[in-house]
């Protein structure tokens, strides 16, 4: 009934963190996560090396023109990856995202935004026998300010596609390189 409170037993329990125990482990209503995999014909090490390679990243990712790390270093979390994107109408615009994670040779992070909401992304590699790495790239995004009025779903599901479509082209690049290399 309208105004009625459901039974304490059915409501969740908050914890000490102000979290209810339905929310321990999952993600916010307005946030979402991505995951796309592959398995990649290259070690873990060729993989690490291309992905690290931000002067790189245009061959792989389709709204990236141009990347590098800020100063000329490596990437160390605290560093600051600088990017040219893509927009609408031949048009470029500038944007930065700060590495947050570096574990050579197995992960990397980055925190940025996009459009108005805050976003994460990272990759990660595992050996998978045979000179394979299997690879996952991760998103996770926060909704925020007008990007609310977009429906999750869709926002999610185009995301999920350029993912997928990056992790091939990641593919083919380190793949191709191996190749290279095996023959010379």
């Amino acid at each position: 009934m309208i105004g009625l409170e459901p039974p304490a037993s059915s409501r969740p329990r908050v914890g000490l963190s102000g979290t209810s125990d339905q929310d321990e482990g999952e993600v916010g209503p307005m946030t979402f996560r991505t995951e796309s995999r592959i398995t990649i014909a290259g070690s873990v090490h060729e993989v690490w090396a291309y992905m690290c390679d931000v002067g790189r990243w245009p061959e792989w990712a389709p709204t990236v023109l141009e990347g590098r790390v800020r100063g000329g270093g490596p990437l160390q979390p605290g560093s600051r990856v600088e990017q040219r994107a893509k927009l609408m109408f031949g048009m470029s615009r500038s944007r930065s995202q700060e590495v947050t994670v570096v574990e050579a040779p197995r992960s990397l992070a980055f925190a940025g935004p996009m459009g108005t909401s805050a976003a994460r992304w990272g990759m990660e590699f595992e050996p998978a026998g045979d000179g394979r790495t299997d690879t996952m790239m991760w998103i996770e995004v926060d909704l925020a300010g007008i990007m609310r009025a977009i429906p999750a779903h869709m926002l999610k599901s185009r995301i999920q596609r350029v993912s997928d479509i990056e992790m091939v082209a990641i593919k083919a690049a380190v793949e191709s390189g191996a190749r290279e290399s095996a023959e010379s």
